[in-house]
């Protein structure tokens, strides 16, 4: 089992050779990979070892190899499935983004309270209502479901994904889930982070006002 640090970083290395290859960028060094995440290039060797792919002497990796490799490693020749609850703005501006992402991970099924909802198609995936996130989950075999709920109504819903056969939640939420403990939970805090970097770029403009005096 890898850290989840090194699948972070993994996920990085294939977005900048998806970029490298549309730019026609044949061949990469493990510090230049480093220099475009913040790492060190021996950090970048341990990790593309997991893909059992080496670099050609005196010239780096193959940009394209590697990305295969990467690719294969990741998706482990599997497609995954995702259902997402919430089709609030955020929700639709996630369904919006993955219609145009890889296909090997697809929200097949979409969720919300509001019967008005229900029927309708948001960038090709289809919304329920909520009576029928149990069935449509099990019967779509998703094993991912996105959270854009109300922090209320969190831990309901998770619970019930986890009970229809979801095994990862993304958590977009400002409420702490208590799931089992196979359960892989992602939450993502936007009001958090944004709080983070105020506080930040506010430090920062004090610190430059400082020294220019």
């Amino acid at each position: 089992m890898y850290s989840p640090q090194t699948i972070e970083r993994l996920i990085l290395y294939r977005r900048i050779l998806e970029q490298m290859l549309q730019e026609t960028v044949a061949y990469v060094y493990s510090h230049e990979l480093a220099k475009r995440i913040g790492a060190t290039a021996a950090q970048v060797r341990r990790d593309l070892m997991a893909v059992e792919y080496m670099a050609v002497a005196a010239r780096g990796y193959k940009v394209e190899d590697l990305l295969k490799a990467v690719e294969a490693f990741l998706e482990a020749g599997q497609h995954q499935c995702a259902v997402l609850v919430g089709v609030g703005n955020l929700g639709r501006a996630l369904l919006a983004h993955f219609s145009r992402t890889r296909a090997s991970l697809r929200i097949v099924a979409a969720f919300d309270q509001d019967p008005s909802c229900a029927g309708v198609s948001y960038d090709g995936c289809p919304c329920y209502e909520m009576d029928a996130l149990a069935a449509m989950t099990k019967e779509k075999q998703a094993r991912i479901g996105v959270l854009t709920v109300p922090a209320e109504a969190a831990q309901d819903v998770a619970e019930s994904l986890v009970g229809a056969g979801v095994r990862g939640i993304l958590n977009f939420a400002p409420r702490a889930l208590h799931l089992p403990e196979e359960i892989w939970i992602e939450n993502i805090d936007v009001t958090r982070s944004l709080e983070k970097v105020a506080y930040f770029a506010c430090v920062a403009s004090q610190e430059n006002a400082a020294d220019t005096k």
